[in-house]
């Protein structure tokens, strides 16, 4: 396996397929998963002729779980660090969810000001904030992530199952196709990680405010979201996105899930691939 080393000592994991010299699509994981969320797409623009790199981020996966740095400004750190190892150039980003805050911070950041994004892509993301404040009235109330907290401290494999046969994959919907490999797969990922990293984790992609990192980013970006996201609602997060965003393309998907991305990759992934080649 390959692990970066950050500058704290903090090792990352990252996956690295394809052709070195081929454009790259860096791969960004939600919360609280790792770099096999990311199978789907990596196998399909790995035979579409792109280099794929995916990393686990601290905490989580097969990375190491150090007890600080589980907040948007590491995470965004520690990408940049896998970008320098690898010397990524004219580099794709695409962030699902947490991992798309993570784009986010990280392009805004450290990819655009040194000349290495060519495109970005957020799936079902974050930005620009989660929690609901006196500025911010259409978010979720902190009492939900604070729920999500306690659940996650009383019994975290209780909690992951419930979310990953629940909302995630809108598997709570009445007719919904349900699978259990999915399930198993989700919570797979959920409980190799660090219980202090999510339970942090938690606090980072609720109540990180990224609206200056979206007014920053001016290469393109393409914003997808499920309408039926039950996680991180469309109104509060997409739409807005692609407000601030100099350069968005904004789709919203009829009935799709927060986890659409394998639920409907056949869906997502050839739109991803028509941005990238435009």
């Amino acid at each position: 396996m390959t692990f970066v080393i950050t500058d704290d000592g903090t090792e990352i994991y990252v996956r690295d397929w394809g052709p070195r010299d081929a454009q790259p699509i860096m791969f960004h994981h939600g919360w609280p998963l790792s770099a096999d969320d990311w199978d789907s797409q990596m196998l399909y623009f790995l035979g579409k002729g792109f280099r794929v790199v995916a990393s686990d981020r601290r905490g989580h996966g097969r990375s190491s779980q150090p007890s600080v740095g589980h907040d948007m400004d590491h995470y965004a750190s520690d990408a940049h660090a896998v970008v320098e190892h690898l010397d990524l150039r004219n580099a794709v980003h695409v962030g699902h969810s947490t991992g798309g805050g993570q784009v986010a911070r990280y392009v805004a950041k450290y990819g655009e000001p040194q000349g290495r994004v060519a495109k970005a892509v957020l799936v079902s993301a974050v930005p620009p904030l989660m929690v609901q404040t006196d500025d911010n009235p259409e978010g979720t109330p902190l009492s939900v992530f604070d729920g999500f907290r306690d659940a996650l401290a009383a019994n975290r494999a209780e909690f992951f199952h419930d979310v990953a046969s629940g909302p995630f994959y809108g598997f709570n919907r009445p007719g919904a196709n349900v699978s259990e490999p999915v399930i198993a797969n989700w919570w797979r990922q959920g409980m190799t990680g660090s219980a202090l990293a999510h339970y942090e984790g938690i606090k980072a992609f609720s109540e990180t405010d990224q609206t200056e990192d979206l007014k920053a980013i001016s290469v393109p970006v393409l914003v997808l979201h499920g309408d039926d996201d039950q996680v991180v609602p469309y109104e509060a997060s997409s739409v807005k996105q692609a407000e601030l965003l100099r350069n968005a393309t904004l789709k919203i998907y009829e009935g799709y899930p927060h986890g659409m991305l394998t639920t409907h990759a056949d869906v997502i992934n050839p739109d991803i691939l028509a941005f990238i080649q435009q």
